[in-house]
């Protein structure tokens, strides 16, 4: 069935929301608020549709022409059809309606908490990380892409203009150098990550293989003939979701990436995860530092600490950091950064809500979790810890809100939320909040 609807809204997802005669909400992919669209009902359920744009009748007043010719396709930048400004209101509006209608915190309170979205310099090139799947086309030739949005199909490109300039081109070179290479045979390369750095030139290139035989002294030279790098690195891990890494080997290069920020050196594992947008990443940093008020008088600890984006600025002001990290890649990764910052902190390998129960008073805490948030348990042991304030990071404004609501409960009050966006183009932003003990 097809009807015509003007798009009211916008959902934390690729689609806009309208409202049928009878007063159903519509899911609508690809549109913005003030679109007139004809669409196809596709799912139907009692208390909202699913649909298809048929045809765009009445451009909404924040519709702009996509900078990338794959973008209503590839799920990488499904918000690319929407101007600047509007994406930033709109990621705004997701985490005071997330608080609200997650967390059940008063509207009003909510609309008065949360801070204009922090824009990113760069709307366009801000990725310092590009990840590729690898599939097989028609003829059977190796073929790079990404999956589009809601599938497991494989949509190829030779460019993406979301990552930074040095390595935009790098689909189209990698995919010719990985077929010259599969010509005496399949490599097993089933996803190939490139991570570049503006700051330091780094560029180091990735190869996802399961365990087993490799032709490392042709691939190197492949490689690096095709796109000029710092590091070529092989990870060894079956595939799927829960992929278990069984080792790394250097290919060439330093076999590792180098990244600066917010004064200080990382070098990173492929493995191991750092924030994509790094300008940005610092704009986190400074709202974390900048809420804490830590002083060399404080006990810090920094839990779901990665490679340490938040622990090394922490231990350049804090008198004592505890940094806690379960991904023994990172483990490894901020213990070498440390060493080589001369800084001071005790990390600890392990799960960051077990380490928790044991650390005694706190002063402050920063979590970073995971996108499924913290574990049930965690809030109560954080009133334990006792820390004056706490800042979360989080990169799910629904789990975020349910935590926020759970620390309410524990004793913590909200006192800023700043939404910051790492992501433009997409309906992600991270969020940093500010809690302080009652």
């Amino acid at each position: 069935m097809e009807i015509t609807l003007t798009i009211d809204t916008l959902t934390y997802g690729s689609a806009g929301v309208g409202h049928s005669s009878d007063g159903k909400a519509v899911f609508v992919d690809r549109t913005v608020p003030g679109d007139k669209v004809r669409v196809e009902t596709i799912e139907d359920r009692k208390s909202f549709s699913k649909a298809r744009m048929v045809e765009l009748l009445e451009a909404g007043p924040a519709r702009v022409q996509p900078a990338c010719p794959h973008a209503a396709l590839c799920g990488g930048c499904p918000w690319q059809h929407l101007s600047y400004e509007a994406q930033l209101e709109a990621k705004r509006a997701n985490t005071v309606s997330a608080l609200t209608r997650i967390g059940h915190f008063d509207a009003e309170f909510a609309d008065r908490v949360v801070e204009p979205c922090r824009a990113s310099k760069r709307t366009l090139g801000y990725r310092n990380k590009l990840e590729l799947a690898s599939g097989r086309d028609e003829a059977g030739r190796l073929v790079l892409g990404m999956m589009r949005e809601g599938s497991h199909d494989l949509q190829t490109m030779d460019a993406c203009p979301l990552v930074h300039k040095q390595i935009q081109k790098a689909p189209k070179a990698l995919r010719g150098a990985l077929r010259y290479l599969e010509g005496a045979g399949d490599l097993g390369i089933y996803r190939v990550g490139v991570r570049s750095s503006a700051r330091t030139r780094a560029t180091e290139i990735a190869l996802w293989t399961p365990p087993g035989g490799f032709p490392r002294k042709p691939v190197a030279k492949t490689l690096t003939s095709a796109l000029k790098n710092t590091s070529i690195v092989r990870v060894m891990a079956d595939p799927g979701k829960q992929r278990k890494i069984k080792g790394v080997e250097v290919l060439a290069g330093a076999g590792s990436w180098h990244e600066r920020l917010a004064g200080f050196d990382f070098r990173v594992s492929a493995p191991s995860f750092f924030q994509v947008n790094t300008a940005q990443a610092e704009v986190l940093v400074e709202t974390v530092l900048e809420g804490l008020e830590v002083d060399e008088q404080t006990r810090v600890a920094d839990l779901y600490c990665g490679a340490g984006t938040f622990t090394l600025p922490l231990s350049a002001i804090a008198g004592e950091v505890l940094a806690v990290e379960s991904a023994a890649s990172s483990v490894r990764d901020l213990r070498r950064n440390a060493e080589e910052a001369g800084a001071w902190v005790d990390v600890l390998g392990g799960d960051s809500a077990r380490e928790l129960a044991t650390m005694g008073h706190l002063d402050a805490l920063v979590v970073d979790p995971p996108r499924s948030g913290l574990a049930e348990s965690v809030p109560a042991d954080i009133a334990a810890a006792a820390p004056h304030k706490m800042a979360y990071v989080s990169c799910d404004p629904s789990t975020w809100a349910r935590d926020a609501a759970r620390l309410d409960d524990c004793g913590y009050r909200l006192e800023r939320v700043v939404p910051v966006d790492l992501f433009p183009q997409t309906y992600h932003n991270e969020i940093v909040s500010i809690f302080r003990r009652k």
